[in-house]
């Protein structure tokens, strides 16, 4: 992978393990020379995973919405900056520019981006990894509802395993290094009640 998109807070959270996490993947990032893509802010968990590549010579491209220029309080000293019109521009283009998605603790924004690019995966719209870095089991429930999911048969196995989840930021990009793609034809049911 060249590039892997970040989705994350724009604030930092309760617990300083989150805003330490969010800087050490920029860092390992761009040790590994994978080029940053995520949401422009300098502020944040976005602000310490772009601060954390930047500090350590990587490259970071943000996209963000004209509107939350000043709200999100946009990166002046990026490698590149995308301006787009709305938030679905931002993932299309955020999409484009990655080869795989990581998404670390964050809120309602955080999960709309997350799901979104879930299910085009599910859809068959792309076949790129997406993680979950699990700080300090913040994805804990998450995870546990994603089983829920498929223990009452409204979510395959298989689409379950679409996600990878890890605590550790080395281990996490090895499982997204190796990540198969499924292969189900038809996931949608003819069933009519």
């Amino acid at each position: 992978m060249k590039s892997i998109s970040i989705f994350c807070g724009s604030n930092n959270g309760t617990r300083p393990i989150y805003s330490e996490k969010a800087y050490s993947l920029g860092k390992t990032m761009a040790e590994r020379n994978i080029r940053v893509v995520y949401g422009g802010a300098k502020i944040g968990l976005m602000g310490k995973v772009a601060k954390g590549s930047l500090d350590s010579g990587g490259e970071v491209y943000g996209v963000i919405p004209g509107f939350l220029r000043s709200k999100e309080v946009a990166h002046q000293h990026l490698t590149k900056m995308f301006v787009v019109e709305t938030m679905h521009e931002r993932k299309t283009k955020m999409h484009k520019l990655s080869d795989g998605i990581i998404t670390l603790p964050g809120g309602f924004g955080t999960m709309e981006e997350f799901f979104e690019i879930l299910t085009w995966g599910q859809l068959g719209l792309h076949s790129k990894p997406m993680g979950l870095l699990n700080i300090d089991g913040f994805y804990d429930p998450l995870v546990d509802q994603f089983d829920v999911m498929v223990k009452n048969e409204l979510l395959k196995p298989v689409n379950r395993e679409m996600v990878l989840i890890n605590d550790d930021i080395d281990g996490l990009l090895t499982q997204m290094d190796n990540y198969q793609p499924p292969s189900v034809k038809k996931w949608i049911s003819t069933e009519r009640t």
